[in-house]
C-alpha cells in the first residue's frame, strides 16, 4: 500500500501537477480556494501518499481558517482539502489513508473543528463529517450546502451563522 510522508518533503510542482490531474487546472476558481486565500497549508497536518514504486499517488492539505460569527468573533477551524488522488488510483484506499494520517496527527488536547467541502455520504460514514451544523454558514463563493461539512466533538458549540474564510489571527 502507500507510504505516507510529510507533504513538505514533496516538490511543490509535483503537488500542483497531481492536483491538476485529480481535479483540473480550473480548480483554482473553486470556493475552497477563496476560503483559504492568503494562508499556507499546515505542514504538520498535510501528507503525501507514495505508491509501491515511490510515485506520488495522493495528497492531503489542511489550512487554518475561521468562521466569523455575526458579532465579528473569529472561531478558528481547520479546512481539510483538497484530498487528491491521481485518477487511476482513486479506488485503492490512498484517500482514506491520507485522511487517517491527518486525523492521527491532530492534537487531542486542543481539538479544532474540521471543515471541508465534500460528499457527506462518504466523509460522514468514515470520518464523522456532517452538513447539518453548517447550514447557516456562508462561504465566499458558490457551494452546495449539502457539501459544506464539519467534524466537531460537540457541534452545539459551533456558531449557527457566520462567514467562513482564512484565519488571519
Amino acid at each position: 500500500m502507500a507510504d505516507l510522508i510529510p507533504l513538505a518533503e514533496i516538490d511543490p510542482q509535483l503537488i500542483e501537477q497531481l492536483l491538476d490531474r485529480a481535479f483540473e487546472p480550473e480548480r483554482r476558481q473553486r470556493t475552497a480556494y477563496r476560503i483559504r486565500d492568503g494562508v499556507d497549508w499546515l505542514p504538520g497536518l498535510s501528507f503525501a501518499a507514495l505508491d509501491e514504486d515511490g510515485y506520488l499517488a495522493g495528497t492531503i492539505q489542511v489550512w487554518p481558517v475561521a468562521l466569523t460569527d455575526d458579532d465579528g468573533r473569529a472561531h478558528p477551524m481547520l479546512l481539510v482539502g483538497p484530498v487528491a488522488v491521481v485518477p487511476e488510483r482513486q479506488t485503492e484506499g490512498f484517500g482514506k489513508a491520507l485522511m487517517m494520517a491527518m486525523l492521527g496527527a491532530l492534537d487531542a488536547r486542543a481539538p479544532l473543528p474540521l471543515v471541508m467541502i465534500g460528499d457527506e455520504a462518504y466523509y460522514g460514514r468514515f470520518f464523522q463529517f456532517h452538513a447539518a451544523p453548517t447550514q447557516g454558514w456562508q462561504v465566499p463563493g458558490p457551494v452546495d450546502p449539502a457539501r459544506l461539512l464539519v467534524r466537531c466533538e460537540n457541534p452545539a458549540v459551533l456558531p449557527r451563522r457566520g462567514m467562513l474564510g482564512p484565519w488571519r489571527g
